[in-house]
């Protein structure tokens, strides 16, 4: 009698294992940004702090989704989704352009710790998928013996 082999998981159970390109993770990254500072704004009234906790598991699904050959885009990705998704969040001061634009400075300056931390996050993760990556090649290249 054969050995029975357990069923697959079902798919409700199964984590997402997207592979972006280095633009779709960048508009990935950014429109979820956008939302969450969005969503901030709204529910929040604008707490930067929590707005800075939200980046950081998106710098970490970003640089994990990303796939093998746009691995270095990730990194800098998210810096850029962080300045996009702080405008909603950001202090317009109620003096226009002008305002809007000071309060987005004012953000990423009083936020860079959010900021710096979450592309840290993304710059390890990637650097460690790339080693692996490497490892790997250079292990297949090698004879056997």
């Amino acid at each position: 009698m054969p050995a029975r082999r357990p069923a697959p998981a079902p798919a409700a159970r199964r984590l997402p294992n997207p592979r972006l390109t280095g633009l779709g993770g960048g508009l990935f990254c950014g429109l979820v940004m956008l939302v969450l500072g969005l969503l901030v704004a709204v529910a929040f009234g604008a707490s930067q702090t929590v707005y800075g906790v939200l980046f950081l598991p998106v710098c970490v699904l970003t640089a994990v989704w990303v796939r093998e050959g746009d691995l270095l885009t990730a990194p800098v990705i998210v810096p850029i989704a962080f300045a996009v998704g702080l405008v909603p969040v950001a202090d317009d001061g109620d003096d226009g352009t002008g305002g809007r634009l000071m309060g987005l400075v004012t953000g990423l300056a009083t936020q860079a710790g959010w900021l710096y931390g979450g592309t840290l996050v993304a710059g390890l993760i990637v650097l460690g998928r790339r080693a692996r990556t490497v490892h790997r090649r250079t292990a297949r290249g090698r004879p056997q013996g």
